[in-house]
């Protein structure tokens, strides 16, 4: 009896056929591009920041301008978050969940912020609030102040930071499908209750992440902002501005010093981001298992 030839296991083929070597290469390309793009400079902020001691990196947070941009960048994220947060998980729903006309042109003009540059989206709101704008003459005769003033900080932030939060939500919710609301909705439920009951637990950690990418980009924001501000010391000036103004002054060790502030915030967020990646992936994999 002549044995029989069993057959090979099958072994599944290689995606790519580069050596060791060009592999190593190119990781370490990647590598020292990231560290000379990115970790170098956040290096040098920090350095820069504590050149002279820790007495007169301290000393920069005294001043009363400095305090003010600081007052003011929150002010303008505490608003233009939560804003676009509400804004953004209703467009979202209205268009993952629901058919209409004109959805397409709603999804354009979410897309809108990220196509145009943020000084042109800062100019718009000149010439629409500006003196000589087309509500100028009346908003001057009403004594009512956007340009040059905090509203229209906010506006310019609002307009910049808007897709963030819907960019996350739209392909998460999109993905989900209807299947559960039908059925709560089915069962019962209105629609109000459905949203808090089954939508929002559903994308809760997708929102979290939009809110969080949000927040960072308002409190960083400099093009818009800087078109709409008037660099008004103690006023008008956010973080951004305030470190530009303190640069140009040569006084390098305050510049750097509010800088860390951002740079801090930078590094929350990619924390933050991390972890919420992590728990979104952790609770995606256990819905699947459940399914």
């Amino acid at each position: 009896m002549s044995d029989a030839v069993l057959p090979r296991p099958y072994a599944p083929e290689r995606a790519t056929s580069e050596t060791t070597l060009t592999r190593f290469v190119l990781i370490a390309i990647a590598a020292l591009f990231l560290a000379a793009i990115l970790f170098l400079p956040l290096v040098i902020v920090f350095v820069e920041a504590f050149r002279k001691g820790s007495e007169v990196f301290l000393e920069a947070f005294q001043d009363p301008d400095t305090l003010a941009a600081i007052r003011l960048t929150l002010l303008v994220a505490a608003i233009a978050v939560p804003f676009n947060a509400a804004v953004g998980l209703s467009a979202s729903w209205a268009i993952a969940k629901f058919e209409f006309r004109g959805k397409n042109l709603l999804l354009t003009l979410i897309d809108l912020p990220f196509s145009i540059s943020p000084v042109i989206s800062g100019l718009v709101y000149v010439l629409l609030f500006g003196a000589q704008g087309w509500l100028g003459p009346w908003l001057t005769a009403h004594d009512i102040h956007i340009i040059f003033a905090v509203p229209g900080i906010v506006l310019a932030t609002v307009l910049v930071t808007f897709p963030f939060v819907a960019r996350e939500l739209i392909p998460l919710m999109q993905s989900q499908g209807t299947a559960e609301e039908e059925a709560a909705m089915t069962l019962g439920a209105s629609g109000w209750h459905t949203f808090f009951k089954v939508t929002l637990p559903n994308v809760k950690w997708a929102l979290l992440y939009g809110v969080l990418l949000c927040n960072a980009r308002a409190m960083g924001e400099f093009g818009a902002v800087s078109v709409v501000s008037g660099h008004i010391r103690g006023l008008t000036n956010t973080m951004p501005l305030h470190i530009e103004i303190l640069y140009n002054e040569y006084n390098f060790v305050g510049a750097f010093a509010v800088a860390t502030l951002l740079a801090g915030l930078a590094l929350f967020t990619l924390l933050a981001k991390s972890l919420l990646e992590w728990r979104f992936a952790g609770e995606l994999a256990a819905e699947r298992r459940r399914h």
